[in-house]
C-alpha cells in the first residue's frame, strides 16, 4: 500500500510539473509571438492580393492551401534551423534579425517609395486566361514562397525572445505553439476579409428587414477602405518593427548610440505628461524607429534595384523582379 501511495506521489508530481512547464511553454509562446507584430500585420495585408482574378467559391481553398503551406515552412523546415541556430550558432541570431528587418525596412519603403514613383504593375490580371487549375497552382506556389520570408522573420523573433535557459524541447514546443497560433490568426483573418465583402452583399440581398440589408451594403462600401487602411498598417508596421529590429541589434553589437538616443527622447516626453507615460514613451520610440526604418529602406533601394536584383537574376537564370 506504501509503496502504491509513494507511486502516486511521484505521479502527482509529474503531472505538476507537466502543468507547469505547459503554462510556461504557453507563456513564452504568447510572449514571443506578440513581438512579431509588424511582420504579421505585413503578412495579413499582402495575402488578398493573390486571390484577385478567382471566383469567390475558389477564395477559401486558395487561403486554406496558402495556410497550410505557411504551416508546413514553420514546422518543417524553419523550426528545425532554429533549433539547430539557437544550440550551435546562438550569436548568428542577431544579424539573421537584422537581416530580416531589413528586408522590412525595404519591403516598407518600397510601398512608399511606389506612391511616389509608380512603376508598372506585373501582369496580375492574366489569372482570367490560360488554364484556371495551373493559375491557382502559380499564386499558391507564389504566396507560400512570400510567406516563407515572413515566416523566417517571424521565427526568428520568437526565438530571440524565449528564454535560452529552458531546454530544446520547451523551446521546439513553444516556437512550434507561436507559429501555428501566428498562422490560424493571420489565415483566419485573410478569409473574414476576403469573405466579407460576399456576406455584405448576401445580406443586403436576403435580408428580411431594412436595418439587415442597410447594413450589408455598408459592409460592401466599407471594405475597400478597410483594406487601403489595413496596407496602410502594414506598412507602418513593417517600417516600425524593421526600424526597431535593425536599431536593437546595433546595440548588441556593440554601437548603441542611435538607440540610446531615442530612449532618452521617449523618456524626456513621457517625463512632459502627467497620465499615459508608458503609451507616449512607446508612440515615441515607434516613431523615431519608423523614421530610422524609412530611412535606411530607402537607401536599400538602389541596391536592390542596381545590385541584388541582377546578380539574384543571373544566379537563378530568371529576369530579375523589380
Amino acid at each position: 500500500m506504501s509503496g502504491l501511495l509513494a507511486l502516486l506521489d511521484d505521479v502527482a508530481g509529474i503531472a505538476k510539473v507537466a502543468a507547469a512547464q505547459i503554462d510556461d511553454i504557453a507563456g513564452q509562446a504568447a510572449k514571443a509571438g506578440a513581438k512579431a507584430a509588424g511582420a504579421v500585420i505585413d503578412d495579413a495585408a499582402v495575402t488578398p492580393k493573390y486571390l484577385h482574378g478567382f471566383a469567390p467559391a475558389r477564395e477559401l481553398p486558395i487561403v486554406g492551401k496558402i495556410a497550410l503551406g505557411s504551416i508546413r515552412n514553420k514546422l518543417l523546415i524553419l523550426l528545425p534551423a532554429a533549433l539547430i541556430l539557437s544550440a550551435f550558432a546562438p550569436w548568428a541570431i542577431t544579424p539573421l534579425l537584422m537581416l530580416g528587418g531589413s528586408y522590412l525596412c525595404f519591403e516598407g519603403a518600397e510601398k512608399i517609395w511606389h506612391l511616389f514613383r509608380p512603376h508598372t504593375p506585373h501582369a496580375d490580371g492574366q489569372v482570367l486566361n490560360g488554364d484556371p487549375t495551373h493559375l491557382e497552382q502559380q499564386k499558391v506556389a507564389g504566396a507560400i514562397k512570400t510567406d516563407f520570408i515572413l515566416s523566417a522573420e517571424i521565427m526568428t523573433i520568437i526565438l530571440s525572445n524565449l528564454d535560452a535557459d529552458q531546454g530544446i524541447w520547451v523551446e521546439a514546443a513553444a516556437l512550434a505553439i507561436a507559429g501555428i497560433g501566428i498562422t490560424v490568426a493571420v489565415y483566419g483573418g485573410v478569409a473574414l476579409i476576403v469573405k466579407a465583402d460576399d456576406v455584405g452583399l448576401w445580406l443586403a440581398r436576403v435580408g428580411r428587414w431594412s436595418g439587415t440589408r442597410a447594413l450589408g451594403r455598408g459592409i460592401v462600401r466599407f471594405m475597400p477602405w478597410f483594406m487601403k487602411v489595413l496596407m496602410i498598417v502594414g506598412t507602418a508596421a513593417m517600417i516600425w518593427v524593421g526600424g526597431s529590429i535593425l536599431l536593437h541589434g546595433l546595440a548588441e553589437l556593440g554601437w548603441s548610440v542611435p538607440y540610446d538616443w531615442i530612449h532618452h527622447r521617449a523618456e524626456e516626453a513621457a517625463h512632459l505628461v502627467g497620465q499615459a507615460q508608458g503609451f507616449v514613451a512607446w508612440a515615441v520610440t515607434a516613431f523615431f524607429d519608423g523614421i530610422a526604418g524609412l530611412a535606411y529602406g530607402l537607401a536599400l533601394i538602389p541596391v536592390a534595384t542596381w545590385v541584388i536584383n541582377p546578380v539574384l537574376g543571373k544566379l537563378t537564370g530568371a529576369k530579375a523582379a523589380h
